[in-house]
């Protein structure tokens, strides 16, 4: 199960075997390689014989061949008509930036460096198939609305990683109305779980739609203990549990992730999700994402100097991105960047403590130092397709559908959802862990 440990470094290309799901966008693409081939070699074909009689129409020739492989060979590229320019993801894409590409320039993604270089065995391909299995079992979800809770990203991303690694006892932290609880109990229908949270959940059946599992026991209510403070080894003693590697976390808590991963660590768990894995310069707890934010990293690390490059590439995004961070937000007194703005939130940002960069530069150290693997969960589809104005796709993976796939997003049942099930990705983090 959980020991099937990840050898293939992290790729966004598809597999073998996706065949089935996107025949009809692949063939397209074929059709219009051969029609800029035999373009192409008749072209050629031309100037060998009268290259040195029509100078002029050869040049004029090869700007058509620029024209005709702009057209036919760009896999992103997405027709915008003048009803929908006006809207911030298409217009963003028509200028180029749509940013898809996660090694962008100065705002390139810092990835957490692994012990040895390992990452998750499951490939695109096996997220294409999750993902028109899972599209079916949203749609029956209890909660229908569940604004300030998780979308259908990590929704997916949540019952994915659940279901492949099929563990013997799931734990959640931060459960609100109880959707996360659902989305465990459709991956592992016979799995107990064990939710940690202030509020029972029942106590918003009150009011609408909430989930409450019977099979699950609750730290909810008048019997709320934090995370940190259980007795682990006499909770997992009576679940019956021996091999903690067995066990999967999920933390939706918004605390600082530091301090998490220190007490799951100390309490012997390995398999940790964090649905909240907030950008630097975003949100409002300390996040893997801002720790692994460092110069040494390729991807990481700011400048505060207000005429660079990041800078004017900032302020121009910030314009179609609702969650895009332009240097004056980015950056606090005396240039501290990290975190946010050189502070370390916790706590639904009721701690907002200060740090030196010297202590989170030891952070991302002491991270390095217990991580087997990281990997972010990439965004279920591009925004030309979801019309998601909230992250910013320079900062975030490839997404599982591409931009410029509408046959697939179709396919897959994702244009029936409502626009608003993927406004809430936050890159979400799964990581294994182990002492250093």
């Amino acid at each position: 199960m959980l020991e099937r440990t990840l050898s293939s470094r992290r790729g966004n290309s598809h597999g073998e075997g996706d065949e089935d799901i996107l025949n009809d966008d692949e063939s397209k693409t074929k059709k219009q390689q051969y029609i800029l081939f035999r373009f192409t070699n008749r072209f050629s074909t031309y100037l060998s014989r009268n290259g040195s009689q029509c100078v002029l129409c050869g040049a004029t020739a090869l700007i058509l061949l620029l024209i005709f492989s702009l057209f036919f060979t760009s896999r992103n590229f997405v027709c915008i008509s003048s009803s929908s320019f006006f809207k911030p993801a298409a217009r963003a894409a028509f200028f180029g930036l749509d940013g898809l590409d996660s090694d962008f320039g100065a705002l390139g993604v810092p990835c957490c460096r692994s012990k040895h270089g390992k990452t998750v065995e499951w490939t695109s391909k096996d997220l294409l198939k999750g993902l028109e299995e899972f599209v079916p079992i949203y749609e029956t979800r209890p909660i229908k609305n569940n604004m300030y809770g998780m979308g259908l990203d990590h929704s997916f991303g949540l019952w994915f990683i659940a279901r492949w690694l099929k563990p013997d006892l799931m734990i959640e932290s931060g459960a609100f109305k109880g959707h996360s609880t659902w989305v465990l109990r459709q991956a592992m229908p016979d799995t107990h779980i064990i939710s940690i949270t202030p509020r029972h959940p029942e106590k918003y059946l009150k009011k609408g739609p909430a989930y409450v599992d019977g099979n699950c026991t609750y730290f909810a209510g008048k019997d709320f203990v934090d995370f940190g403070s259980i007795d682990w080894p006499t909770v997992m003693s009576k679940q019956g549990i021996t091999d903690l590697s067995r066990v999967l976390i999920f933390f939706d808590d918004h605390q600082n992730e530091l301090k998490r991963i220190e007490q799951a660590l100390k309490a012997g768990f390995r398999h940790l999700v964090f649905e909240d894995n907030y950008d630097t310069g975003t949100g409002d707890h300390y996040s893997l994402r801002q720790i692994c934010d460092q110069f040494y990293i390729r991807g990481g690390g700011h400048s505060c100097f207000k005429d660079s490059d990041e800078a004017r590439i900032r302020s121009k995004r910030k314009e179609f991105w609702e969650k895009a961070v332009d240097i004056e937000e980015l950056c606090g007194p005396g240039e501290a960047w990290w975190g946010v703005r050189g502070y370390m939130r916790d706590n639904f940002n009721h701690s907002n403590q200060p740090i030196s960069y010297a202590q989170h530069f030891q952070n991302s150290r002491y991270v390095e130092s217990i991580l087997d693997v990281y990997w972010e969960l990439p965004p279920v589809a591009g925004p030309s397709l979801t019309h998601q104005t909230r992250y910013d796709p320079a900062r975030a993976p490839i997404p599982i559908v591409e931009d410029g796939r509408y046959g697939l997003f179709q396919r897959l049942g994702l244009g029936k959802l409502d626009n608003s099930v993927f406004n809430g990705y936050t890159q979400m983090v799964y990581l294994q862990i182990s002492e250093q």
